[in-house]
């Protein structure tokens, strides 16, 4: 019986790959989009039973014995506007897979995000209705869409849960470009420039660089994720952070540590086509998982930036 990953080549899949190769799990079928080359990197040295175009999964997945679904895949941009792309991958294939799951009594985690928190008025509770969220763009609706349809179903898989991701980083995230942390857009401009350039604060109740996000290291997501792969009760949908937002300024500074180098922060105006839309908050609530019986401690910011960047980063290494 084998374990699938969707997304499989991308950041958090392959890292995901990896960490269930370390606990000893071998027979996974990886599920992505395998012509962009630029992702292949993530997927050496890792060991899987099978390796299968997404299109071509969803055809023929009643031919293979699954035990758990990790439905990681998804497409992610936040400055992209064509729908039709997020209806078709984030919204059709998602409910296929759920479907089949519940089908065939399979237990099925997927990806939520943050995003659909919004500018935040609203909070970031998980314990409270999803109905009133209002993302800020497409990405963040298809998310949220999701999200309300499958609280939905009458009809679902034996175990689920959706897990809303926030400031996600760390190693294998080389191939996503402007969609990289903020991390390693960081790193790459300190490296070059000696100095690093953060937004500037269009709001009075907050400083330049002291926006605050949850930022979470991928190796305390995916211990995360298998606490709930191990659990499997208590459905519904989760956020992923850390539950403790910091500054820009501490996370810059945190990688001016992990260089040795004093650190020189510029602030710039932020882009007027998204000033209106930037948040200026997000921290997660997460006593909903540390009731359900999470408690495996996160790496401080600054250990996890140190991690990252000396044992990654500055090597150009894969996890």
């Amino acid at each position: 019986m084998a374990i699938v990953v969707t997304g499989a080549a991308g950041f958090i899949g392959s890292c995901l790959v990896s960490f269930l190769n370390k606990k000893g799990v071998h027979d996974v079928i990886l599920v992505d989009d395998f012509s962009k080359t630029e992702k292949s990197s993530n997927l050496e040295g890792k060991e899987y039973s099978a390796k299968i175009d997404r299109d071509v999964f969803l055809e023929d997945i009643h031919r293979h014995k699954i035990n758990f679904i990790f439905h990681i895949g998804a497409r992610t941009d936040t400055t992209e506007f064509d729908t039709s792309i997020f209806d078709k991958l984030n919204e059709s294939y998602s409910k296929a897979l759920w479907q089949h799951c519940s089908d065939k009594n399979i237990p099925f985690l997927y990806a939520s995000s943050a995003a659909t928190y919004g500018d935040g008025k609203l909070g970031f509770n998980d314990t409270k209705s999803i109905k009133k969220l209002k993302p800020l763009n497409p990405y963040g609706e298809s998310k949220q869409n999701f999200d309300t349809w499958a609280l939905k179903q009458s009809k679902s898989p034996p175990f689920w849960v959706g897990l809303k991701f926030f400031n996600v980083f760390g190693p294998n995230e080389y191939h996503k470009g402007r969609m990289a942390s903020v991390v390693m857009h960081a790193f790459n401009q300190i490296k070059e420039n000696g100095s690093l350039n953060l937004f500037q604060s269009h709001n009075p109740e907050y400083k330049d660089g002291e926006q605050i996000r949850d930022f979470i290291y991928v190796k305390d997501l995916l211990e995360l994720m298998w606490f709930w792969y191990n659990k499997q009760s208590e459905n519904g949908i989760y956020n992923a952070g850390t539950g403790k937002a910091r500054t820009f300024n501490d996370l810059a500074n945190a990688i001016f540590l992990a260089l040795h180098k004093t650190p020189q922060i510029n602030y710039i105006p932020t882009p007027e086509d998204i000033r209106d839309k930037y948040q200026y908050f997000t921290e997660a609530t997460m006593q909903k998982s540390i009731d359900a019986g999470f408690n495996t401690p996160f790496h401080s910011l600054e250990d996890a930036v140190s991690d990252y960047v000396n044992n990654y980063l500055v090597n150009h290494s894969n996890y």
